[in-house]
């Protein structure tokens, strides 16, 4: 199954008007997609009903966590949030609840500020990284009505495929090739089981020799040869 990537999830956890139906059609289908982002918008519902919501005092663990992610020198390893005091001090977790402590502090602040840069700018840099080195218009062939578009796109070296059709009419499941123009050669990149998709094109393969994006409709029949029934097809050009 073709998941939903983990920026967009984010993204529809923030603003469920981001993205579109098929986004939200996947959401109700894949299980794995969907828990994901039932525990981002719980976050995102959770600082939305309280600005300053009342947090549990994390344990030790978490800032070593952070400390030894972050590369922080030997003098910040004590835990800024570690209790003080003597023997009194010490509770054990049934006769008492751990503290709560309502503002955050500058270290958890900062980590927090951190995290938030590194995942800006990893989106930018991967966005501004991408090129797209082909594309095509997806008509459709034969009984079918779908259309859509196909677009090579490279990331950091690596070419992938993306497709977006207007329906998904397979009456078996969706296969995605690259096709030479004689037909004498295919390439199957993979199974499509909605209407859009995107999928690693193998390195060393040559695009101006498999021009021909093909969408086919497959049979349950274990084959996994080209069934010769298309659904939409085009050729790629810069």
């Amino acid at each position: 199954m073709q998941h939903l990537d983990p920026e967009l999830i984010s993204l529809l956890a923030l603003d469920d008007t981001v993205g579109d139906r098929s986004d939200r059609d996947h959401l109700r289908t894949c299980s794995q997609c969907a828990d994901e982002y039932q525990a981002l918008r719980r976050a995102v519902n959770a600082a939305k009903a309280d600005p300053d919501p009342q947090l549990e005092s994390p344990g030790p663990h978490v800032w070593q966590a952070i400390h030894r992610e972050l590369g922080l020198s030997p003098e910040l390893a004590e835990d800024p949030l570690r209790e003080t005091g003597g023997p009194a001090a010490v509770r054990s977790l049934p006769s008492a609840r751990r503290p709560r402590v309502r503002n955050l502090p500058a270290w958890l602040a900062a980590a927090a500020a951190v995290v938030l840069l590194v995942v800006i700018g990893v989106s930018w840099s991967v966005n501004r990284n991408a090129a797209t080195l082909a594309q095509a218009d997806l008509k459709p062939l034969e009984q079918y009505a779908a259309t859509g578009t196909a677009r090579v796109v490279e990331t950091n070296g690596i070419r992938e495929l993306e497709i977006r059709l207007s329906a998904n009419e397979a009456r078996g499941y969706q296969e995605v090739w690259l096709i030479k123009p004689d037909l004498s050669g295919l390439v199957s990149l993979g199974v499509m089981d909605s209407d859009r998709g995107r999928f690693p094109i193998p390195q060393g393969l040559d695009l101006s020799k498999f021009p021909i994006v093909d969408v086919s409709d497959e049979p349950l029949d274990g084959n996994p040869a080209h069934s010769s029934v298309s659904i939409v097809r085009g050729s790629l050009g810069t």
